[in-house]
């Protein structure tokens, strides 16, 4: 890798989730697959946080979630990422369908250094459209840093794991300010899994394969 290449990077975020499992794959291990499938990019992942289990949002839409978040570097376009993102998806069984469904796997760009895109007012527009406009529309191009991250503790407490003091690039709060400006209890719905869900060193298994949340039938296959 040359200099001019290391310079260049950017700081990738991508939060982690899935609810449904695949066959024999519980939520939890397809969010660790996809870890280690970012694992093998040029780089490597450079953090991961915890594996936490959240509610499904909106209430009782469908099982628990299993969330986590990764940082990596990235060289190339955000267009290019998000379509790597898309395909890791697509290989763990994702389906597109309802707006905020139940899914195998999600992989949201939440930001790429202190990009901005397509523009703040396209960002702003996005950020400021009411819930239950959002349950029905989605952008038709790449919004970052995603609109609604400030808004979510499943996003924000595994990001405050590996990237506390990110600042976001039009609002200038930190993750761990945003975290703290959640409506009282919401962090506090993000709950790590177990101590299997601790993160590992880079390269290593982040969930044993065939491991589920302990007395919980939910997550079986």
């Amino acid at each position: 890798m040359t200099l001019e290449r290391e310079l260049t990077a950017r700081k990738a975020l991508v939060a982690i989730g899935s609810n449904l499992a695949v066959g024999g794959t519980s939520p939890p291990d397809l969010v660790g697959n996809a870890i280690n499938r970012l694992s093998l990019l040029p780089g490597g992942v450079t953090a991961r946080s915890r594996i936490y289990r959240t509610p499904a949002i909106p209430e009782n839409s469908g099982p628990d979630y299993a969330n986590a978040a990764v940082q990596f570097g990235w060289w190339d376009t955000a267009e290019s990422l998000l379509a790597l993102l898309h395909g890791i998806e697509a290989d763990a069984g994702r389906r597109r369908g309802a707006r905020w469904g139940p899914r195998t796997l999600d992989l949201d760009l939440i930001a790429l250094g202190d990009m901005v895109a397509p523009d703040e007012d396209t960002w702003r527009e996005w950020r400021n459209l009411p819930p239950e406009e959002l349950a029905i529309q989605a952008p038709d191009r790449l919004v970052l840093p995603h609109p609604r991250l400030q808004d979510r503790a499943f996003v924000l407490v595994p990001l405050a794991d590996i990237a506390p003091d990110w600042r976001h690039p039009v609002t200038g709060l930190s993750v761990l300010r945003m975290l703290e400006l959640l409506p009282p209890g919401q962090a506090s719905d993000a709950r790590p899994v177990d101590s299997n869900s601790l993160p590992k060193a880079p390269g290593g298994t982040i969930w044993p394969a065939g491991s589920t949340a302990p007395g919980d039938d939910t997550w079986h296959a």
